[in-house]
């Protein structure tokens, strides 16, 4: 099967990269391969619906420019399609002295990036938000919230009316690449099919390291996935908060912490935690992957990650392991709740790229070869900044064409 693209994922990033491909193209023959039988089946559908504004973001950083164009860029089209959202603002509260000095710092960080928030002092915190305590916060007006599955699907439905190929179902299982062309091998219902095309791009999410193996990309990062496990808050909690209640993060991390969190069917989730993951699609609760485990114990920047950040580990696994330590992480801004009120929900894993020498990447992460391009790390807010991630994609895909002559 010849093709002029082949994308490989179909998670919020990839569909919206194939669906801008082919509205640049509307000629070429593009397809995009994804290996679940559905959209949206790993980090797009597992994570909390938030539109952010950008608030954590170095000034400058892909993650920063992303953000920013990317609020407006995501809540335009959900008003082009008739995809419910909700714009409620989010409030990041400082409960002890230190998460004081720091929500001063996000503060100027936010007006470095441009973007509106207000400064609360505690009396004007309980005013917006009566069941949340604290000494401070700040009041992001522009965050919202969606299900990103929805907004996913709809960029399908686009890409497919332009005379998009979509392939569910199809896992890559190799890839080669020739001065003439790339070749991606996928399985599909026990058969081989394999698709040639001009130029790859892959978006593969939690096996981006395993793509760029395949094609001999010589890159000194590994995938090493964190478990976020969050939980319900029962239907009497539904109007608990009005806002996201986010707290103050610690900048040596570059998870958020546990937060309250609006969903757009109502309820309210706590989470996400950021445990050790032992299993790059582990959704249950007891999960483990040989494969996944020695692909990290052979890798050392994971003996060196885990030696930065061994005191954080344990901290987050007991918490993991013991609910009341969980649960503390909520009460210490919203004390009300009790063990008893977290109830089930689905998890998510987090792809975080990992450098050899231990550094987790804060940002977006590139490789390439003549004829692919590979999107090695998509941290949040990946799915906010989806569609300028998108268009960044395309200009990088035809720099690198119109460089090389293809």
């Amino acid at each position: 099967m010849k093709y002029d693209y082949l994308v490989i994922g179909g998670g919020i990033v990839g569909v919206s990269t194939a669906w801008q491909l082919q509205q640049r193209f509307p000629e070429k023959k593009i397809v995009l391969l994804e290996k679940e039988s559905a959209f949206s089946q790993h980090q797009t559908g597992h994570n909390s619906g938030v539109v952010h504004a950008g608030v954590y973001y170095a000034p400058g950083s892909l993650k920063a420019k992303f953000c920013k164009a990317g609020v407006a860029a995501t809540l335009a089209f959900c008003r082009e399609n008739d995809i419910p959202f909700q714009q409620c603002g989010k409030l990041l509260v400082a409960t002890t002295p230190l998460e004081v000095e720091r929500m001063q710092a996000l503060y100027s960080r936010c007006h470095d990036n441009g973007i509106d928030v207000e400064l609360l002092d505690a009396a004007q915190l309980k005013a917006e938000e009566p069941n949340v305590v604290g000494l401070g916060a700040i009041l992001v007006n522009d965050t919202a919230i969606v299900d990103y599955r929805l907004v996913t699907a709809r960029m399908a439905a686009r890409f497919e009316a332009l005379g998009g190929h979509i392939r569910l179902s199809h896992e890559v299982t190799a890839l080669e690449e020739t001065p003439e062309y790339v070749r991606a091998t996928a399985k599909h219902n026990g058969q081989t099919v394999t698709f040639d095309g001009e130029f790859l791009v892959a978006c593969s999410g939690l096996m981006a390291d395993r793509t760029t193996r395949m094609l001999g990309i010589d890159t000194n990062f590994q995938i090493i996935p964190f478990r976020g496990e969050y939980y319900q808050l029962p239907e009497q909690y539904n109007d608990v908060v009005k806002h996201l209640i986010y707290p103050i993060p610690d900048p040596d991390l570059p998870f958020l912490g546990v937060h309250l969190t609006r969903m757009i069917n109502g309820t309210i989730t706590v989470g996400p935690n950021a445990v050790q993951g032992w299993k790059r699609e582990g959704y249950g609760r007891i999960n483990f992957s040989l494969r996944d485990v020695a692909d990290m114990v052979c890798f050392g920047g994971f003996w060196r990650v885990l030696k930065k950040h061994f005191r954080t580990g344990l901290v987050e696994t007991k918490n993991s392991l013991w609910k009341p330590g969980y649960l503390r992480l909520v009460q210490k801004y919203c004390p009300q709740i009790s063990v008893a009120d977290l109830q089930p929900y689905p998890a998510g894993i987090r792809a975080q790229a990992v450098m050899s020498n231990g550094d987790l990447v804060h940002d977006f992460l590139f490789a390439d070869s003549p004829r692919s391009l590979h999107v090695c790390n998509a941290p949040s807010p990946a799915a906010t900044s989806a569609i300028p991630i998108g268009d960044y994609i395309c200009e990088q895909v035809l720099s690198r064409q119109s460089s090389s002559g293809q």
